[in-house]
């Protein structure tokens, strides 16, 4: 089943189900955008629409020109830009210029096979990149090491200012919480706040309740378990509160063998070299454990629950966007 924000899937089942397809993305922008590179807007060729590429008429012009590319094949880019008094009208919150890349799915443009390969490794929670060259329309898929850097920062756009374009297609981010210790509360809901798919993790129901955490996916099993069917990638985040050692070490123990991107553990140093020693008794490397985020948080003297929560999600974000 496919969402809003899943403009390639939806592209290729309009294709699939003859209606025609074009893929709109920003490629380019200068001064106020409303849209980051890489945002996408499909059209079908009846005219139905998905996504955005602007935050107004920008988007009216997007799709005279890809309703032609979808009857007269073509790829192209368009430019749209704008002064200060002229920037509303086109959707802008003030003077700026967008570059937009117009394909239809079509044979000689960009392959039904191709986009069907993206949405599969985007279904899959794969990282990868779409590759195309706006002089010569070569494409191609790529996938990590390839782009580490883009990857990690979700930044599409020119390769080395060439004519290759990257398209960044990152799963979307996770985060695992083992306890449902009151710094879980507000600590899930900043994850949720700032994109992360949240689940908290907790075989103790009584921790665990809808009563303390609404609206909030609750897992009840023990925590090996339950990382073991979630599943962990570099798009994951995991955090472990419960001081407990039967508890987070089975959780450390799977995320350290994993390639999640943060590991974070709450509890004061000496909690954290007693879990170090037990860590090493269990035949993991100091370059393994160096991997954990321990005490958890970054150092900003928080005190309480919701200001360590922050702490929290400051490191995440660091560890996300400055490697």
């Amino acid at each position: 089943m496919t969402s809003f924000d899943d403009i390639p899937e939806i592209a290729l089942d309009w294709h699939r189900a003859g209606r025609g397809a074009v893929l709109a993305t920003v490629v380019e922008t200068w001064g106020s955008a409303p849209r980051p590179v890489g945002s996408q807007l499909a059209i079908s060729g009846d005219g139905e629409i998905a996504g955005s590429v602007s935050g107004g008429c920008v988007e009216g012009a997007v799709v005279v020109e890809a309703m032609e590319a979808a009857e007269e094949g073509g790829s192209r880019l368009m430019e749209f830009g704008v002064s200060d008094d002229e920037a509303f009208a086109v959707g802008l919150a003030c003077g700026g210029r967008i570059r937009v890349m117009v394909e239809p799915v079509r044979d000689g443009d960009l392959p039904a096979d191709l986009l069907a390969d993206l949405a599969g490794a985007r279904r899959d929670r794969r990282q990868v990149a779409y590759e195309v060259d706006t002089e010569s329309w070569a494409r191609r898929l790529v996938h990590p090491p390839a782009h580490g850097d883009r990857f990690r920062l979700d930044r599409s756009g020119f390769q080395d200012g060439g004519t290759r374009f990257v398209a960044i297609h990152n799963p979307p981010l996770r985060m695992v919480v083992v306890g449902g210790v009151h710094i879980a509360q507000p600590l899930l809901q900043m994850a949720r706040l700032t994109g992360y798919d949240a689940v908290l993790v907790d075989p103790r129901e009584s921790f665990a309740s809808p009563e303390r955490f609404p609206d909030q996916t609750l897992i009840h099993d023990w925590p090996d378990e339950a990382l073991d069917a979630h599943g962990l990638d570099p798009r994951t985040a995991v955090v472990t509160l419960t001081h407990d050692p039967k508890l987070d070490d089975p959780a450390i123990e799977r995320a350290l063998a994993s390639d999640v991107f943060y590991l974070g553990c709450l509890g004061s140093t000496r909690t954290h070299g007693k879990r170090v020693a037990r860590l090493r008794d269990k035949g993991f490397t100091e370059a393994q454990i160096a991997r954990i985020h321990a005490p958890v948080g970054l150092d900003i003297g928080a005190r309480s629950p919701s200001e360590i929560a922050l702490a929290v999600m400051a490191e995440i974000t660091a560890r996300l966007r400055q490697g």
